[in-house]
């Protein structure tokens, strides 16, 4: 059974510094479980770590889409698969790395999402109702027919909204109970889950400052360029924390003391809201950095103790 390390934990946590101290010390290569770092001329939002910065440990599913190309947890599996195929024949372990819950649980189950019906008529439907009436409608129809899913994927969410009552749609069945049943399944990987942690205003401090940062290092000429690029709101990758709120600026809803306050706002929301996703996951090993006083050594001889077992 092929090995596979997964270390995830909310943003600003601390993973990627982390992640390539694990990589040397295993011989692993990282897959980005992100689903903006994929986006090319987007780094400054997407915290997109620098070629420089990586050590020499080789980052796969960084810069491989324009931003004007969809991209969603089908297409993330698939090349994810493709990559660990390269990492094993060179002799390698992946380590997946990044926030997004459901990219994970797709790699680490094998989640099948075969589609029922290649019919888009449905969901084109629908993407008309979101941009006429407003996501809020179509979050509200996904609440009466699936209020778990609705708990978990916010009204912003557009396309995940609407492939969850597309699917409903085709097959009379909630998302949320198939997801269920295929995150029961047994993982075809021996893996370790690490999911990292800290005291949450801590956290907090960490995300407001990064937030500050970008916005030194000009996240907000990054949106105009993608702008000037000719990208629209409804595209996935402007979908992002960060492009959304300064792109409201850009159009004139706020100012930019507004979109930095709800950059801010909408991240701790999202931090709370991965949070509880990784506390739904089973054989998760959890690491809280308060307890090794955020000294990545010691985070790092105890993720190594766990390999060991």
């Amino acid at each position: 059974m092929n090995k596979l390390i997964i270390l995830t934990g909310p943003t600003a946590v601390g993973k990627s510094r982390l992640s390539i101290s694990l990589a040397k010390a295993v011989g692993g290569e990282i897959i980005s479980a992100d689903s903006m770092q994929v986006y090319r001329h987007m780094d400054i939002g997407t915290d997109k770590i620098k070629a420089k910065d990586t050590d020499g440990v080789p980052h796969h599913l960084i810069d491989v889409l324009e931003p004007d190309e969809d991209f969603n947890v089908v297409l993330f599996q698939q090349k994810a698969k493709e990559a660990m195929d390269g990492i094993y024949k060179r002799g390698h372990i992946p380590i997946l790395v990044g926030g997004t819950g459901f990219y994970i649980q797709s790699v680490l189950y094998d989640i099948d999402f075969t589609q029922t019906d290649s019919d888009t008529t449905y969901r084109k439907g629908l993407e008309q109702i979101a941009m006429v009436k407003g996501p809020e409608v179509l979050h509200d129809r996904l609440r009466l027919i699936d209020p778990v899913s609705a708990e978990d994927i916010p009204a912003g969410n557009v396309k995940r909204v609407i492939r969850a009552l597309e699917f409903y749609e085709k097959t009379g069945r909630r998302i949320s109970d198939h997801n269920k049943e295929q995150h029961e399944k047994t993982s075809p990987y021996d893996f370790r889950y690490f999911v990292l942690t800290d005291d949450r205003q801590y956290l907090y401090e960490r995300i407001e400052k990064r937030i500050d940062m970008m916005i030194e290092e000009g996240l907000v000429d990054e949106c105009r360029r993608l702008l000037d690029m000719g990208l629209k709101d409804d595209m996935t990758s402007m979908q992002g924390l960060g492009y959304r709120e300064i792109m409201g600026y850009l159009k004139g809803e706020y100012d930019l003391d507004r979109a930095i306050y709800l950059i801010k706002l909408n991240t701790r929301h999202f931090a709370k809201r991965q949070l509880t996703w990784f506390r739904r996951e089973k054989d998760v090993i959890w690491l809280d950095k308060s307890m090794y006083n955020r000294d990545d050594a010691l985070v790092l001889k105890e993720l190594l103790s766990h390999l060991d077992q």
